[in-house]
């Protein structure tokens, strides 16, 4: 882990904070308040950014590369909750309760974090009650999140999980239409992937292969999935 200069304006790309829709149309005045008492650390890819049963006071934003959220299961079973992208936030829960971790966080590659300290955060939303509104507005999101996550692991099997994502994945990218055919470059790894599936790598592959065989997609090389069927990919959701 290395520690960032960045902690103001005078960053090459400016505040960590614009980069959050709850944070960027505050003054400039109380930015800069939030980033003076802010910290930039630069993790490298596989590092460890917090563990389970850690201490957190801390308010985290996603300034530069990936992270992924993830829990282990008593069995040793990994399950990735999310993958956050650059703008997205780890730490609301500690905006109005102080609370021990039950996930981690690893670096997806090399990610720039901005660190805040909660009780900062708490001074700007009795200034500006309207932001905690939006901060459960995002908590409320991350609720549906995992719910939709309990359901698609325990209600669909594997290959309506795979359709499920796909479909999502050109919804999210506003992926164009191309002579009835959807390319999708997968974000994360296979192995990463299966894990947000609830799968393992071999069975993940096994079933690509499948809808590969169906006539559904279309593999190639290792990240590159091609839609060639999406209404009967869509009908398997």
């Amino acid at each position: 882990m290395e520690k960032c200069n960045c902690c103001s304006h005078d960053c090459g790309h400016g505040y960590c904070i614009d980069n959050v829709a709850i944070f960027v149309d505050l003054p400039i005045e109380i930015k800069q308040s939030i980033m003076d008492s802010s910290n930039h650390k630069i993790y490298k890819k596989g590092e460890i950014i917090f563990n389970s049963g850690d201490y957190f006071d801390y308010f985290f934003i996603v300034n530069k590369g990936r992270v992924k959220l993830s829990k282990i299961s008593a069995m040793g079973k990994e399950q990735i909750l999310k993958i956050l992208e650059v703008g997205d936030f780890m730490g609301e829960l500690s905006l109005f309760k102080d609370t021990l971790l039950t996930n981690s966080a690893e670096a997806l590659e090399k990610t720039e974090i901005c660190i805040i300290r909660s009780e900062k955060v708490r001074e700007i939303i009795m200034q500006r009650p309207e932001i905690a509104l939006k901060f459960l507005e995002k908590y409320a999101e991350r609720i549906k999140h995992s719910e939709e996550l309990i359901e698609q692991i325990g209600l669909r099997d594997v290959e309506q999980r795979i359709a499920n994502y796909l479909i999502a994945e050109v919804e999210k990218n506003n992926i164009k239409n191309r002579n009835n055919e959807y390319e999708i470059n997968l974000p994360v790894t296979k192995s990463v992937l299966s894990s947000i599936l609830g799968t393992t790598k071999e069975t993940l592959s096994r079933k690509l292969s499948l809808l590969q065989d169906e006539g559904l997609i279309r593999l190639e090389g290792q990240r590159k999935i091609i839609i060639t069927d999406i209404e009967n990919l869509r009908d398997m959701q």
